[in-house]
């Protein structure tokens, strides 16, 4: 029988487009994960918030994959910030879904805090298990933004309390996992390292020259490339500024695509982050040679990381971070902070350089140093593509499936341990087990 699995991700849809303030690596992760389970035999469908009047209930996305929209709160974009007064109700709704559903799901994977307070009280309701992705962790981003962060302090104990009840957590890297144990007090052996990836079939080396060309960009320039969300804790502030010193003090002329955003066309009235950085162009004297492009589908992704010099990505934290793994999957070497998963995927000196987040002078230095040195940097290329390779989603899914794989065999095992001293009273008291009432509702 094909197992039957569904993830939770209430505000983090594979329909929604990365670079917009609420798209990005999850978004990725949710799609990619679920399309390659599929194609090695899982049926997965996921519960995300419909947060538009023109959606169905059900999307059947691809083969193997739906999308279930579920009515809560305003059919509108909601800023996830806000989202949690909603939960309730996606909660009730989902369940409701869910019990109308035959066979019943295996195994609910939830996607970020909200999420896995949705999957742990759906779990209470149907003994079905659940694992979680967290993507990012409450106190990891408050420590990081201080008064910035505006999600409410009741995350801390939410994120406990599904930490506690998850069957199985993964983290994303080593960084994760630490964060999980020292910040939560996780069970050590309750979390697996499973780490995000790439798709070889969407992502690939382009000539470089043909790239250029076909995004009509200069042949002879250096060009850097900072590719993803539009939000203050990503740290492009650094990246504008590291960029400024690469060109006014070590006289190197260069462009910095800045690709992202909430619209297709860069306008500070829809991404107001846009209007900020555009001012520190301003000050920093290169709002010439910087370009806004706005964001970008996926498909064409390749070229813009192909035709790029250098990927440049030094936020202020990163539970993982997809984008250097894509940027080197083009063979393009990687100029990333030192921070969460970038420290884990990008190995220093070998596929591009680790530098202290917001530290522009360490930056320029960095980018200076590649690109007076073209032989280097298609070293370092080489070198890039070979360490994308470890992480395909198809490995991703693999290890995932596995993960999977034992939550439900332990969960098995539990069941029948607890159905045996049951059985034995009834057949004790000369009173045969009727069908199904010696062992709690399964999904297999």
């Amino acid at each position: 029988m094909t197992r039957r699995i569904a993830f939770i991700s209430e505000h983090a849809s594979p329909l929604g487009i990365l670079g917009g303030v609420d798209s990005g690596g999850q978004n990725v992760y949710v799609g990619k994960l679920a399309r390659h389970l599929a194609t090695i035999g899982y049926s997965v469908d996921i519960f995300t918030r419909r947060d538009s009047e023109d959606l169905p209930e059900v999307v059947e996305w691809l083969d193997g994959v739906r999308i279930i929209h579920i009515p809560a709160g305003p059919p509108a974009f909601v800023r996830k910030e806000e989202l949690l007064q909603f939960m309730p109700e996606f909660t009730a709704a989902t369940l409701r879904f869910c019990k109308g559903e035959w066979p019943p799901y295996d195994l609910f994977h939830a996607n970020f805090w909200m999420s896995g307070m949705a999957a742990a009280s759906i779990k209470q309701a149907t003994s079905i298990p659940f694992v979680i992705t967290f993507h990012a962790l409450g106190r990891v981003r408050r420590l990081y933004q201080g008064e910035a962060d505006e999600f409410p302090d009741v995350r801390f104990a939410v994120e406990e309390q599904v930490i506690a009840e998850a069957d199985r957590i993964l983290a994303e890297c080593p960084q994760d996992q630490a964060d999980l144990i020292n910040l939560y007090g996780a069970d050590p052996e309750c979390i697996t390292i499973v780490p995000c990836g790439y798709d070889p079939e969407e992502l690939w080396p382009v000539d470089k020259q043909a790239a250029r060309e076909t995004l009509g960009l200069p042949a002879d320039q250096s060009i850097m490339l900072q590719l993803g969300r539009i939000v203050p804790r990503k740290g492009i502030d650094n990246v504008i500024r590291g960029f400024a010193r690469l060109v006014q003090h070590h006289n190197i002329a260069a462009l910095l695509l800045i690709v992202g955003g909430d619209s297709d066309e860069p306008d500070p009235r829809i991404t107001p982050e846009i209007g900020r950085l555009e001012g520190i162009a301003a000050e920093e004297k290169v709002a010439d040679r910087v370009i806004f492009t706005g964001r970008r589908q996926r498909n064409v992704l390749r070229y813009y990381y192909s035709a790029a010099d250098v990927f440049v990505t030094t936020p202020w934290y990163e539970p993982f971070g997809i984008t250097p793994i894509e940027a080197m999957a083009c063979g393009t070497p990687v100029i990333g902070a030192s921070v969460g998963g970038i420290k884990y995927t990008v190995l220093d000196g070998q596929t591009g350089y680790l530098v202290p987040p917001n530290d522009p002078q360490a930056l320029a230095e960095r980018l200076a140093h590649l690109c007076t040195q073209p032989r280097l940097r298609s070293t370092l290329g080489r070198r890039a593509i070979k360490r994308a390779r470890t992480f395909t989603w198809e490995k991703v899914a693999a290890a995932v499936a596995d993960l999977y794989e034992g939550v439900l065999a332990a969960y098995r095992l539990e069941a029948s341990a607890r159905a045996e001293p049951l059985a034995l009273l009834e057949q004790e008291a000369g009173r045969p087990s009727p069908p199904g009432k010696s062992r709690r509702r399964t999904a297999w």
